[in-house]
Parts: C-alpha cells; sequence; structure tokens
C-alpha cells in the first residue's frame, strides 16, 4: 500500500482473475467488490507514480464487480458446485437481540468507570444506531450536554449530523463525560485487566470485542457492533419510524439500505394495517 512500485506488473487480467479466484474460493459477493474497489483506488494512485501504465489503469478500471441482482444467481451456482458464499468479514446473519436483552446489556453498574463507559457506549449504538467506526471516532467535543445534542461527522457518507440524545442516553453521556472521559480528543478510554479504565483511545475492534463479551453476559453468543445497529434498524421500524426519517438518521444514501438491517418479524403480516 505504500509502494508504487509493487503495481507494476499488475494488468486487467490479473484483476479479473483475482475476482475469479475470490469467486471459487467461497468470498462473499459485497466482500469481492471491496477488494475490487481498494485494487483500482491503488492503481490509480500507482499510475500517478508512473509504475502503472495510463492504458493498463483504464482497462483495470474497466473490470466490474457485481451488481446486487446478480448475487443470488452467482451464489446458486457456487452453491450447486459446493462452494461456500460467505467468507469474509461480514456474518452471514446478524445475531438478533431481544428488547428485555438489550435492556440487561444497558443496564451497567455505573459505580464504577468501566460501568459508566459501557453503558455510554452501549446506549449510542443500541439508541442512536452509530457505526462501529462511527463510534470509536467519537470525541469529547461531539456531546453538547447543555443542550442535550450529539454532533458527529459520518465519513462512509462524508456527511455531519446532529442526534437528539434520549434520556437514557444523555444521563449516561453526562455520568461518564464528567466522572471518566478525558478532557479533550477521543472520549473513550480503554479497559485495563483488573485496574478499571487505562489510556485514551478504543478501536473499532476493541469495541466490537467489548460488545461481544457483554452481549455474551445476556446469552447473545457472537454478538457484534453491528448487530446491535440492526437491532436499532428494527426497533425504529417496528415502532413505524417513517422510511425516509430511519434512512437519514442511519446515515444511509439510499432508501434500499434500511431494509437489509431490518429483522423480519415472525409473523410476516404483524403490524400491517389497512385501516
Amino acid at each position: 500500500m505504500t509502494s508504487p512500485e509493487a503495481w507494476r506488473g499488475v494488468t486487467w487480467g490479473l484483476v479479473t482473475a483475482f475476482l475469479n479466484w475470490q469467486l471459487q474460493n467461497g468470498y462473499a459477493v459485497g466482500t469481492i467488490n471491496g477488494r475490487l474497489s481498494t485494487v483500482k483506488v491503488y492503481a490509480k494512485l500507482a499510475t500517478k507514480a508512473g509504475a502503472v501504465d495510463v492504458g493498463e489503469l483504464a482497462m483495470i478500471q474497466a473490470v466490474k464487480g457485481f451488481e446486487h441482482k446478480e448475487r443470488k444467481h452467482i451464489n446458486d451456482k457456487r452453491k450447486a458446485a459446493g462452494i461456500d458464499t460467505r467468507k469474509g468479514a461480514k456474518k452471514a446473519q446478524a445475531v438478533s437481540l431481544t428488547p428485555a436483552q438489550a435492556a440487561a446489556m444497558l443496564d451497567r453498574d455505573t459505580t464504577t468507570d468501566t460501568g459508566r463507559r459501557d453503558r455510554l457506549l452501549l446506549a449510542i449504538m443500541l439508541r442512536l444506531g452509530l457505526r462501529v467506526g462511527e463510534v470509536a471516532a467519537l470525541q469529547v467535543g461531539d456531546f453538547d450536554l447543555k443542550h442535550g445534542e450529539l454532533n458527529f461527522y459520518r465519513a462512509k457518507v462524508d456527511k455531519t449530523q446532529t442526534h437528539k440524545l434520549d434520556a437514557l442516553t444523555l444521563e449516561a453521556a453526562r455520568d461518564y463525560i464528567t466522572q471518566d472521559a478525558p478532557a479533550i480528543g477521543i472520549i473513550w478510554r480503554g479497559s485495563v485487566k483488573g485496574h478499571g479504565l487505562g489510556k485514551q483511545g478504543m478501536s473499532a475492534r476493541a469495541i466490537t470485542k467489548r460488545v461481544q463479551f457483554l452481549g455474551a453476559k445476556v446469552g447473545a453468543v457472537g454478538l457484534s457492533a453491528h448487530d446491535l445497529r440492526h437491532y436499532w434498524a428494527t426497533q425504529a421500524a417496528r415502532n413505524n419510524t417513517p422510511l425516509d426519517r430511519l434512512q437519514d438518521a442511519g446515515g444511509w444514501s439510499s432508501l434500499a439500505m434500511p431494509g437489509r438491517y431490518i429483522e423480519a418479524a415472525k409473523i410476516a403480516n404483524q403490524g400491517v394495517r389497512l385501516e
């Protein structure tokens, strides 16, 4: 990623073969598309540095990924051939979380610094639906405790948003920020085994690991930070949040995206109103 010369000799044929190799080795279509996009970005940078020919770059850029409507056909063919279809960073299905489990996770011991941090961490994901990367990047200055608001940047859609904090999240923010948070910069402090909170900063990986630990305690084994976003979207939809409002609050660029995060009801027509 830092050496343009490493890209010398990369051709459109090699990129195409890489896509086909991933298909044969069971990688998820979304993972394949993401890797193709990354290859194109670095090939462009290598071209600017003189390591890849301009004509070759044009051919690399012409290599196409797979559209959403193609995925089922591709996966059906792979299943018929006995090839896996889910190798990649994401799980095949989100871990379901019940409202009772979510409430139990938020019921932290607020007499400890770790409990106060965990309560705010979970509230932001369960009550506001932020992506784990957005949570990890939050700054102390993003919280306006006087007005009960959170102002933050969403890198995925290049947008700054303001969210109103509900009573629970505002209380959690006040408890943690006034007692335990750093004075400036990244708001989170990592855990030190047996010693409460330590130095400033928690990565997205560390946050997900913490969510997994706390989820297991309430019976949600394998829970991830991304699953909390699924829970938030599902609860919002089931409480009759208009789809356009859910799209905006979730930081999605299209109306199609929220539907992928909403868990299907056990009774398919539950909540449908005709009058």
